[in-house]
C-alpha cells in the first residue's frame, strides 16, 4: 500500500529507520511490514520504513508532526531540530478536502524551502526560500499572498488561484527532491518498518 495522498512525510537522506524513530521520539513501537505500517499511520501514529536504497520515509496523517503544525511559528524550528539529528530532510503533506499542501527541505541545518498554502481559506501561511527548479518547471510556489493587490479583478485572481499547488504537484516536487511515495511498489518493499507513537499521543486514544 503505497501513500502521498491525504497524509504527511518526512524523507531523510542516508539515516536507518531507528535514528529517524529515535529522533521523533515514537513510543509503544512495532515492527511490521510495509504495507501493514502505511496503513496504519493513515489511522493513527508514525510508520517509519526503508522503501528504497538511500531514503528513509516517516508517514503520519494525524501524528507526524505533533504538536507543531506547518502554519505553526514553531514549525520551522522542530523541523531544523530533527535535522541536527538525522541530517538532511523533507516534509511533504498534501491534505485533499482542506486543499492544504506543503513542501520543505533542511539541508545542512538551514531550512533553505518551505512553501504552505491551504486552498479553503486562500493562505499561504509559510513561505520561505528561493522556489526550486522543479516548482518554477511546473509554475507554482511562486507567489504567495504579498502579491494580491486590493484593486484585482477576476483576471488577477484567477492567474493567482491557477498558481497554487495541489496534490499532483507536491509529488512531482517529492519525485525530483526525493521520492515519490506514491509510486513505491510494495512488493519491493522486504524490510519491516517501524510503527509507533510520538511523545504527547496516547495510543489508546489516537
Amino acid at each position: 500500500m503505497s501513500f502521498g495522498f491525504k497524509t504527511s512525510w518526512l524523507a531523510v537522506r542516508d539515516t536507518g529507520p531507528e535514528e529517524v524513530a529515535d529522533a521523533l521520539g515514537l513510543r509503544h513501537r512495532q515492527r511490521m511490514d510495509w504495507e501493514t505500517g502505511t496503513e496504519l499511520a493513515y489511522s493513527h501514529g508514525v510508520f517509519v520504513a526503508r522503501p528504497v536504497p538511500g531514503w528513509t520515509l516517516a508517514h503520519g496523517r494525524m501524528h507526524l508532526t505533533h504538536p507543531a503544525e506547518p502554519e505553526d511559528p514553531e514549525f520551522p524550528a522542530w523541523l531544523r531540530s530533527l535535522a541536527s539529528r538525522v541530517g538532511d530532510l523533507q516534509y511533504f503533506r498534501n491534505e485533499r478536502v482542506s486543499d492544504y499542501h506543503v513542501w520543505a527541505k533542511v539541508e545542512s541545518g538551514e531550512l533553505t524551502r518551505a512553501y504552505s498554502y491551504i486552498g479553503m481559506s486562500g493562505e499561504v501561511p509559510l513561505r520561505l526560500g528561493e522556489p526550486t527548479a522543479v516548482e518554477r518547471e511546473l509554475g507554482v510556489g511562486l507567489v504567495g499572498r504579498e502579491e494580491v493587490r486590493p484593486d484585482w479583478g477576476d483576471t488577477e485572481w484567477d492567474a493567482w488561484h491557477a498558481a497554487m499547488p495541489t496534490e499532483h504537484e507536491v509529488m512531482r516536487i517529492a519525485a525530483d527532491w526525493s521520492v515519490c511515495p506514491a509510486l513505491i511498489d510494495d512488493a519491493s518493499v522486504t524490510e519491516p518498518g517501524i510503527h509507533g507513537f510520538p511523545p504527547g499521543v496516547d495510543p489508546d486514544r489516537a
